[in-house]
């Protein structure tokens, strides 16, 4: 009877047993494997193929044919290892046969297939015919008793330490797994097997429900699906439920960390929008755009919230965010409390102390500058104002999160290319508030955040998004050129000089490097003043100066009286110098598609028509298709789309510290509808129980804290 009918529960501790429990793997080759991050049976299971050899059909020796992969079962009739004049080479030649015929096929350095390779093994061989060889990739030997199992390898009999039926390497659809040096594919997929047996003891994460509204298979069948697949509608039906579930889990650990952010009180509620910000915008010697004032009120309703204020502030260079920080900050000032700007470098923080004096320059608030830079009399002179409420407003850079540093009534921060500190950063900031409760926080990135992107790495902040620019910008003109047109570049900038305008040379390295070949920006400013540009004023900035070298020669530029800037990215974000208006970006195949466009907007800053010259001369072919992109595509966020369905999500932000967490089945931008219905999913269980803490997710919320690590009030720990 069924009652009767033994039960086996999931062990899923059992998926932390080492590796070495399987066949054939002693700690030697252990050591090697823990290496390449596999070190247990869960880190095998987990560990998907990059992709599939089709070598579902067996054929016999006579249907080979040049050129065209094949697999056959043959006899060995005769075998040979011989050296060949290349030295360290070695040839293991053999003839095979079946009932249709013989050939000769050949390995290379594979000596030691002597002692198996007798006359009479059968064998099991994959590889391309030439001319009376085959070249083999892969082989197996075959016992009497696999012969006839050699089609298919039988699930039921995997298990930790008993060895991989025939045909795993060389029949059906057979995995790739990405290796190391040390250790081969071929052996991957024999560890795997042996771990599929464990399979079952994989915790079933993913709430009934929601796996039959998606029509999602179990866990121990998308493994098996996964890695040794009988189609490939299998294979990918496999991959689809654990991407699924990756991207299930990483959405309901970003609901967490909202959930408890919402438990949390802010350290300031800021009242009704004031007369100091009334003032204030009136006196702006502009409107602010549709876009701007939208921002003015969602950011009004955070700050009349008890909850703490996350907000990510995106917008395209030029499209005021530095104004909607500004309004955010006095709306804490007039509130009573203190408002801090924090950014990534001390030249993006000089840039915003001198866009603040900008701003306020018709009230009478005093902000200070706390950088690396600032002298140890200065900094206690800051340090003091800051702890007894004196000073009310700040920049600064990571200086602002060291432990000396207090506030009297932090109220409001604002985060400048947020992307750049890592959590823990964030995390010290979020320290600094009153009586241990949070300030609000709004972050900002110029670099534009594809949807998908920010539903991952940003999917527990409230967004909002800057497109339009301000009145009067011109769009930038761009061209992707190569070095037969370098004499005309140089002399439309010439020109451009001559008028009055001032321009950039952006150059990828500091000094110059042979192996690279790129142009450097020192080695380049010294030549071009003494030829292309010998009648104007070249400045050069790296981030290699001092503090009060990199200051001087912005101030030099900024004020005009440098007519060329020559430098590397460090003039990315932060530098505004409206009579720029032309630059040229050497090796540009060097640059991302975000980077080149956050290089871009350094010019078209002012009234006059701006332009950017791309030289791409080494550029391959997925280089200049961004290069392409660049050049055919103004608008940022467009580009950013592009730049994600080019490269992929890992490099579209440029680093880590995004806290995009590294999927190992989920692929971006591919799989966004598959992102889309895990949030869908979550959101909805969110709504009808209220908390994600319910007994059906029970299993879910431990994979979440044990995938994700800590949550914290800013983000994820990956």
């Amino acid at each position: 009877m069924m009652l009767d009918a033994r039960v086996r529960w999931p062990r899923p501790s059992l998926l932390g047993t080492p590796i070495t429990a399987l066949a054939g793997i002693g700690p030697k080759i252990a050591a090697e494997a823990q290496a390449a991050g596999l070190a247990s049976i869960g880190d095998l299971l987990f560990h998907p193929p990059g992709s599939y050899r089709d070598h579902s059909r067996i054929g016999t020796v006579a249907e080979l044919r040049i050129g065209s992969e094949a697999t056959v079962i043959v006899s060995v009739e005769s075998a040979r290892a011989r050296q060949t004049r290349r030295r360290g080479m070695t040839l293991f030649e053999a003839v095979v046969s079946d009932a249709t015929g013989s050939i000769k096929a050949v390995w290379f350095n594979q000596p030691w297939l002597a002692e198996r390779a007798v006359p009479g093994a059968r064998m099991l061989i994959h590889g391309i015919p030439d001319r009376g060889s085959v070249r083999v990739s892969a082989h197996e030997f075959l016992g009497p008793e696999e012969i006839d199992n050699a089609k298919r390898p039988g699930r039921r009999d995997a298990a930790p330490g008993r060895r991989p039926p025939a045909g795993i390497h060389t029949t059906g659809l057979v995995p790739v797994h990405p290796a190391s040096e040390r250790i081969r594919t071929q052996q991957i997929r024999e560890w795997v097997w042996q771990a599929l047996g464990m399979a079952r003891d994989a915790p079933e994460t993913l709430p009934s429900r929601v796996r039959a509204r998606r029509e999602l298979p179990g866990i121990a069948d998308a493994l098996w699906g996964v890695h040794f697949p009988n189609s490939g509608a299998e294979a990918e039906a496999s991959r689809r439920r654990l991407a699924y579930e990756e991207l299930f889990l990483h959405q309901a650990a970003l609901a967490s960390v909202r959930a408890r952010r919402e438990e949390t009180r802010a350290s300031l509620l800021v009242a009704e929008p004031g007369e100091l910000t009334a003032r204030w915008l009136r006196s702006l010697p502009f409107s602010p755009t549709s876009d701007q004032l939208a921002a003015f009120a969602e950011i009004d309703a955070d700050l009349a919230s008890e909850t703490p204020m996350q907000r990510l502030l995106m917008g395209e260079v030029g499209s005021g965010k530095t104004v909607v920080a500004m309004y955010a900050m006095l709306r804490a000032l007039e509130s009573g409390g203190q408002a801090v700007l924090m950014a990534p470098t001390e030249t993006l923080a000089e840039q915003h102390a001198m866009t603040l004096d900008r701003l306020l320059a018709a009230e009478p608030i005093q902000f200070g500058l706390l950088t690396g830079s600032t002298s140890a009399r200065g900094r206690k002179e800051l340090l003091a104002k800051l702890a007894s409420g004196e000073l009310g407003l700040i920049v600064g850079t990571h200086a602002l999160i060291e432990p000396g540093v207090r506030f009297a009534g932090l109220g409001v921060c604002v985060v400048d290319e947020q992307h750049r500190f890592g959590v823990d950063q964030r995390a010290a900031l979020d320290s600094k508030g009153t009586g241990g409760r949070p300030p609000h926080v709004l972050h900002m990135t110029a670099t534009p955040i594809p949807r998908t992107l920010s539903m991952t790495a940003f999917g527990d902040l409230d967004v909002t998004t800057l497109t339009g620019l301000p009145d009067g910008r011109l769009p930038i003109r761009t061209w992707l050129v190569g070095d037969e047109r370098r004499e005309g570049a140089y002399e439309f900038v010439r020109e451009r000089l001559s008028e009055g305008r001032q321009a950039y040379i952006v150059c990828p390295l500091v000094s110059e490097s042979e192996s690279l070949g790129s142009r450097a920006a020192a080695a380049e400013a010294e030549r071009l003043s003494r030829d292309e540009f010998s009648d104007f004023k070249l400045g050069l900035l790296h981030g290699q100066m001092s503090g009060p070298e990199k200051k001087s020669a912005m101030a030099e530029f900024a004020s005009g009286r440098t007519d060329v800037l020559v430098a590397t990215t460090v003039v990315e974000v932060g530098v505004d110098v409206p009579n720029a208006t032309t630059m040229i970006v050497e090796g540009a195949e060097r640059f991302g598609v975000s980077q080149l466009h956050q290089l871009r907007g350094r010019v078209g800053r002012g009234e006059h028509e701006s332009h950017c010259i791309l030289f791409g001369t080494d550029a391959g072919e997925l280089a200049r298709r961004r290069l392409e992109a660049v050049a055919g595509e103004s608008d940022g966020f467009r580009l950013a789309e592009v730049d994600l369905a080019l490269r992929g999500e890992g490099e579209v932000l440029g680093s880590r510290q995004s806290g995009i967490p590294r999927f190992a089945f989920a692929t971006l931008p591919e799989d966004h509808l598959l992102l889309v219905e895990a949030r869908e999913d979550v959101v909805d269980l969110l709504r009808r129980e209220g908390s994600l803490e319910i007994p059906e997710m029970s299993i879910a919320m431990d994979a979440v804290r044990s995938r994700f690590g800590e949550l914290t009030s800013v983000g994820i720990r990956a």
